[in-house]
């Protein structure tokens, strides 16, 4: 008699057991390597920590889950290196006084990573994304987690989600040439969006929004994202 053919979420499981992923040194080691690399906010280092990175991506490739690379989740779309994802929520939080009581929009939810370490951090999370697939893998992830303060939507990440506004605070996985006007439009008064911006050279970039509405920017440093289309798919 055959043998049973061992299911996919078995499979799965089994890779990452048999690597030790499950093991929190290796989140330890990712951690201070970020630490190495200048990231110093404890609360961004602490949601790093908590989540396990593997559990986001494709189980060939989860052996390079705790690496500091982007790693691609398919559709064209990666899911970013830790760095990037540490040092983009480190100057987030700058300007947020009361991380627990804040509202943060992403833009590209990806295979789900981003928005589970933002939910260690943030008291509400709205996720957007474009492609459906991902979409729905991104709440296949995220469901054993039970992070009832994570909302995922299906739609044009570049228009927002005007339905939930405003936001505290408004975070992008993809560059554009500029910044799209419904974003500015849904974040408050003393908000801030941080997102890659540039066609030929990308840069990260800090921008905030004053008490009257007025719009300042300021370049972080030099980046590499997938670009940021309108559209669903």
């Amino acid at each position: 008699m055959a043998a049973a053919k061992p299911q996919v979420g078995a499979r799965r499981d089994a890779v990452h057991t048999n690597t030790g992923l499950a093991s929190e040194r290796v989140r330890v080691r990712m951690v201070e390597r970020l630490r190495e690399l200048g990231v110093r906010d404890a609360r961004v280092l602490a949601a790093m920590e908590a989540i396990q990175r593997h559990l986001f991506v494709d189980p060939a490739l989860a052996s390079r889950a705790y690496e500091d690379t982007a790693l691609p989740i398919g559709f064209g779309q990666t899911i970013s290196r830790p760095y990037i994802v540490a040092r983009t929520f480190e100057v987030l939080l700058e300007g947020v006084a009361a991380p627990k009581s804040a509202k943060v929009l992403e833009i590209g939810t990806g295979c789900g990573y981003a928005a589970a370490v933002l939910a260690k951090i943030f008291g509400s999370v709205i996720s957007v994304e474009r492609i459906r697939p991902l979409h729905e893998k991104a709440r296949e992830n995220l469901r054993p987690l039970r992070l009832a303060h994570v909302r995922l939507v299906f739609a044009d990440g570049a228009a927002g989600v005007a339905a939930q506004a405003p936001y505290d605070a408004i975070v992008a996985a993809a560059a554009g040439e500029r910044v799209p006007p419904a974003w500015v439009e849904q974040l408050k008064p003393g908000g801030r969006i941080v997102a890659p911006f540039g066609a030929a050279e990308q840069r990260l970039t800090l921008i905030t929004k004053d008490d009257g509405g007025r719009v300042a920017r300021r370049a972080i440093e030099v980046v590499r994202f997938v670009p940021l289309k309108s559209g669903t798919a």
